[in-house]
């Protein structure tokens, strides 16, 4: 049966306030909370094994599991990440790159495992295993990447924003406009709207002397969470109707 969601609209707004909040959220326990990258990084990773485990168990889509895993897979992705480039000092451009050959050898196993890497095909346990592999590394990366931008780039988190923000809207248009392998584009975008929300959530976090908006971790995550639940009351409403209807 179904496990993951149709990639339409309200996806892509989803995963873009999940991963938003994976940002403002891992900030808020490692930083605001001084409880640290490590620390931080040890709690959300084991929040991340019980959303998965949930959702491995479960035998059809429950929005509730998977758009809480996809949370949890950004929060650990944020300290993990900040944790590499920061308290082990590799640096956000080592960082990224290791995290991008780690997510190519991820894709190279999947392929050579089911020969696709499209998320309409997930159809086994260990398909379903990989795609989990390739997210949280996916939000891993887009973190580093992001900081990367937003810090060493000189761009700032505004500039940052604005690149991906632009970056993504050539993908669209591509997907709609082209027939480039959707699979390619879809990975793509998935693995940018990360640095995108990590991006948007320094802005909304960050004092306005730093370019942001000033509203702190605990009130974006709070925003933000108000949000995402709204969104996975309305995705599982319209999951149940679909499924009487069909």
């Amino acid at each position: 049966m179904r496990k993951i969601p149709q990639v339409v609209l309200l996806y892509w707004i989803m995963k873009t306030i999940g991963t938003t909040l994976g940002e403002t959220g891992g900030d808020a326990f490692s930083m605001t909370m001084n409880l640290g990258y490590l620390a931080s990084s040890f709690i959300f990773f084991a929040l991340f094994v019980i959303t998965l485990a949930a959702q491995l168990i479960s035998k059809k889509y429950v929005p509730s599991f998977f758009w809480m895993l996809i949370l949890t897979t950004s929060l650990v992705g944020t300290t993990m990440s900040d944790f590499m480039d920061r308290t082990l000092g590799l640096g956000y451009a080592t960082g990224s790159a290791i995290l991008v050959g780690i997510l190519c050898a991820i894709f190279g196993l999947w392929y050579f495992s089911e020969r696709t890497l499209h998320i309409n095909d997930i159809k086994s346990l260990k398909a379903e295993c990989f795609y989990w592999c390739a997210v949280l590394v996916s939000n891993t990366l887009g973190t580093a990447l992001g900081d990367f931008l937003a810090d060493n780039s000189g761009l700032g988190f505004g500039g940052s924003f604005v690149l991906v923000s632009v970056t993504l809207a050539v993908i669209a248009a591509l997907y709609f406009f082209t027939k480039m392998n959707r699979v390619l584009l879809f990975w793509l975008a998935f693995v940018l709207t990360r640095p995108f929300g990590a991006s948007g959530g320094d802005i909304l976090t960050k004092d306005v002397s730093k370019g942001g908006i000033g509203l702190g971790t605990y009130g974006s995550s709070a925003i933000l969470g108000g949000a995402l639940v709204i969104l996975v009351i309305y995705a599982t409403i319209k999951n149940n109707k679909d499924t009487q209807a069909a």
